[in-house]
Order: C-alpha cells, then sequence, then structure tokens
C-alpha cells in the first residue's frame, strides 16, 4: 500500500534537512521512512512534518526535525554500539537510533508518557528497551554506553553520565541556563579524559532531576498542550 504522507516525508528530508547541511545518508534514509506523524498526538498529525517541535502532552515536545537530525549525525551512532536516550518522549528519537543500528535503551520520567513510547515503538517493531525513572541521573543497569543523547537541557553535562560512558565513548545533548542552550559532544578517551566541543545554540524544555535542575522548574507551556 502507498503511504501518503511519504511524499511529506521526503519533503522534510530535502528541505529541512538536505538544504540546511545534513549529510549523513543513512540518517537520512531513517528519517524518510520513519513515520512522524505516528509520534505525535492525532490533533498534530497535519503538522507532523512541519519545521518546528511540537508538544506531545504533559508538557513535553517532540523536536523539530532539524534538531533531531543534528543531533543524530553529530552523535554518530553505528551498528551494534549501545546507546542511551535521555527523554523518550513519544519515542520517535529512540526509532531513528534503532533504525540506524543502535541498541537503545531510552529512559522517560513520566510514566504516560513511557508508555507511549513503549506502544508506538513496538507498533512500528523497534526492539526499544523504554524505562522510567530520573534520567538525570542516567541508567546505570545497563551501562557502559558507546553513545548517550539527551534531549532537555541542564547546566552541564551530568557527571553520572560521564561515569556511564564507555571509552570511545560520546554524549550529545543542550547545556546551558535555562533560557538558551548550546549543543555539545563530549568525547571519553580511553584513560577517562573528556574533550567538549560546541555546535551552535538551541533551546529545549529544562531536564528536572537530581543532576540537573531542580525540582519545580517548569517547561513553558503550549496553547495546544493545554
Amino acid at each position: 500500500m502507498s503511504d501518503p504522507y511519504a511524499p511529506l516525508r521526503e519533503k522534510m528530508v530535502t528541505e529541512q534537512l538536505v538544504a540546511r547541511g545534513i549529510r549523513d545518508e543513512r540518517l537520512l534514509a531513517a528519517m524518510r521512512k520513519i513515520p512522524r506523524h505516528l509520534f505525535v498526538p492525532e490533533h498534530q498529525v497535519d503538522k507532523a512534518y512541519t519545521d518546528n517541535a511540537l508538544p506531545i502532552g504533559y508538557g513535553v515536545t517532540i523536536s523539530q526535525p532539524l534538531m533531531v537530525a543534528a543531533m543524530t549525525e553529530l552523535l554518530n551512532v553505528g551498528p551494534g554500539m549501545k546507546a542511551l536516550e535521555i527523554g523518550a518522549g513519544s519515542g520517535y528519537q529512540a526509532a531513528i537510533l534503532a533504525e540506524l543500528g543502535a541498541e537503545v535503551v531510552t529512559i522517560e520520567k513520566i510514566e504516560p508518557v513511557a508508555e507511549m513510547a513503549r506502544r508506538n515503538l513496538s507498533d512500528l517493531g523497534y526492539d526499544v528497551k523504554v524505562v522510567v525513572g530520573d534520567g538525570s541521573l542516567g541508567w546505570p543497569e545497563d551501562a557502559p554506553y558507546d553513545r548517550i543523547i539527551f534531549t532537555a537541557s541542564a547546566p552541564s553535562v551530568p557527571e553520572r553520565y560521564i561515569d556511564q560512558l564507555a571509552a570511545f565513548g560520546r554524549i550529545v545533548g543542550p547545556v546551558g541556563s535555562r533560557q538558551s542552550q548550546e549543543l555539545i559532544a563530549l568525547d571519553k578517551s580511553s584513560t577517562g579524559e573528556t574533550v567538549m566541543t560546541y555546535h551552535g545554540g538551541c533551546m529545549f524544555i529544562p531536564m528536572v532531576g537530581k543532576g540537573a535542575w531542580p525540582e519545580g522548574t517548569e517547561p513553558p507551556s503550549f496553547p495546544e498542550d493545554e
């Protein structure tokens, strides 16, 4: 059966990603394939392939396609790598990592959101471990990880992530104030030393937890999410 959303995905990839510098062909193929409209609420389906972050409920968002692509390209995931995602959301980022061949663990603080991710990923046949917990502390049970990606902002890279990162591993995520952040990549050497590089400004909702912003930090409100 033909997919009526396939032309919209192709347009998204061509006009939003390739035109703005995304070059990883495996990543572009994954984003052409994965039905982003199945990871947003029904009332947002008509916006699924637009150049925007969208609210998915509970103060949580699905990131702008370009930001998903930029972070994933920077993460440089290869087949067989073990990847930890902080902030499952509706499961879209985890699906992309799984499509790229990673063994994925994704952690989500809000149980109904985690259940949404489980359902979406299972419906599409992706074998991803979705767990509930304080993502700012990582997930030591399955460490070490070759790659860690966090999709909510933190004042700095949580130390637990560095502890749970394998030698020659990489962490990608937004670091800065609650008002604006910088996308960073942190690489860990065989001796445990780390090097951080900076890859442009971004804006994410805050990561709330023991290893990031304190409880009570409120994410921005979206009218569609009320």
